[in-house]
């Protein structure tokens, strides 16, 4: 946890226990708190961007988007919600009920646990840990298990092909991604998130990440989108050919865990790819320079508030044109068949994700103080 979190934490504790509060009760109600912060966040980032989702539709295919329920409609993700809690859930006479019920939890889960160490700003994350871009990638992994699962706990012919084509897609393309993050990696030093962000704030837009790894980040964007069953892959729950592949069966809450998680893994890998290679909460010029230049003394506490909204509304940002070009892509290209989604995951990702990581080794070795020696 950083050192406002801390302060945070021992302040709230500090509070109840001059309430006539024992230490470890007053660390039990804590505990759910920054939990219940993240699981709001989500919340909140999901509506906005179901109701960017149409927006964005409506105006790529010059039409008139959702309007009636509130103004510009941002009143329609909470209908939404409020729709998907009242439905009736079902669970199909011949279905698995112990497989069909953990699927959509395994789905979502592990997305909501990846934001725990997912830097919002420079003092904005629940947990700063050592192995951050570790963690992030061995939760995410747990996901297509869940699908599979979904799929198979069905007992529909639609929803097992869907859960078979998400776990064939999910590892297919976990790999190039894994290699395009290792090479940010080797070039950072280290797995901290936090690190990896600062090592990219020396010279502002300058020192971002994208410059050193222009074939990783290109590599980072087609795997994400694989990994989030964006169009144009997404095979695993294709209308035309799957009904709603492994998302058949399901209605009410369960269905609503499918929503969520899919809206979430975008934003989750939206703000990774800020992250990694975008700079995260860095301004495209240093906080340091601009203060030099208007005479602002660096311990100035308005300069730090200011310098701290600016990170976060420069990590949002960053996230948010990764999840505009995504739904562009949706209604520009097309679906491409499952044996050339794999063809590229395993004969063209895949290599080149792998040269990309021998490359950026070697131009560290030549080049270290460029590449992060």
């Amino acid at each position: 946890m950083t050192k406002a979190g801390i302060d945070l934490q021992l302040g709230f504790e500090t509070a109840l226990q001059n309430l006539g509060l024992g230490a470890g009760a007053a660390h039990a109600l804590w505990m759910p708190l920054p939990m219940l912060l993240l699981i709001i966040a989500a919340t909140l980032g999901v509506m906005v961007m179901t109701w960017l989702e149409r927006k964005i539709s409506a105006a790529a295919q010059q039409r008139i988007g959702p309007n009636m329920a509130g103004p510009q409609g941002v009143l329609i993700p909470i209908a939404d919600g409020i729709k998907l809690l009242t439905k009736e859930d079902v669970l199909p006479i011949l279905a698995d009920p112990v497989l069909f019920t953990l699927g959509p939890i395994l789905v979502f889960l592990p997305v909501f646990l990846c934001y725990l160490v997912v830097p919002f700003g420079q003092n904005l994350l629940i947990s700063n840990i050592a192995i951050g871009v570790f963690f992030l990638i061995a939760t995410s992994s747990v996901q297509p298990i869940g699908l599979l699962m979904s799929g198979y706990g069905s007992n529909n012919k639609y929803s097992l092909l869907g859960g078979l084509r998400a776990a064939a897609q999910s590892i297919s393309y976990e790999l190039p991604l894994a290699l395009s993050v290792l090479a940010v990696v080797l070039m950072s030093n280290g797995l901290d998130t936090v690190g990896i962000v600062e090592q990219q704030s020396g010279l502002g837009i300058l020192s971002w990440n994208v410059w050193r790894q222009p074939i990783g980040f290109v590599i980072f964007l087609i795997s994400a989108l694989a990994e989030t069953e964006r169009i144009p892959f997404d095979l695993p729950e294709a209308e035309e050919e799957l009904v709603a592949g492994y998302q058949t069966e399901y209605s009410g809450m369960k269905f609503a865990l499918f929503y969520l998680g899919s809206y979430a893994n975008l934003l989750l890998a939206s703000l990774i790819a800020a992250v990694l290679y975008l700079g995260g909460w860095s301004f495209v010029v240093p906080v340091e320079t601009i203060a030099a230049l208007a005479g602002i003394p660096l311990d100035n506490p308005f300069l730090q508030i200011g310098a701290a909204a600016l990170g976060i509304v420069m990590t949002m940002v960053k996230a948010f044109i990764f999840i505009f070009l995504a739904i562009l892509l949706r209604w520009t290209l097309p679906r491409v068949r499952i044996d050339q989604l794999l063809d590229l995951g395993w004969k063209f990702l895949l290599p080149v994700s792998f040269v990309n990581l021998l490359l950026t080794a070697a131009l560290k070795l030549a080049f270290p103080t460029f590449f992060g020696g």
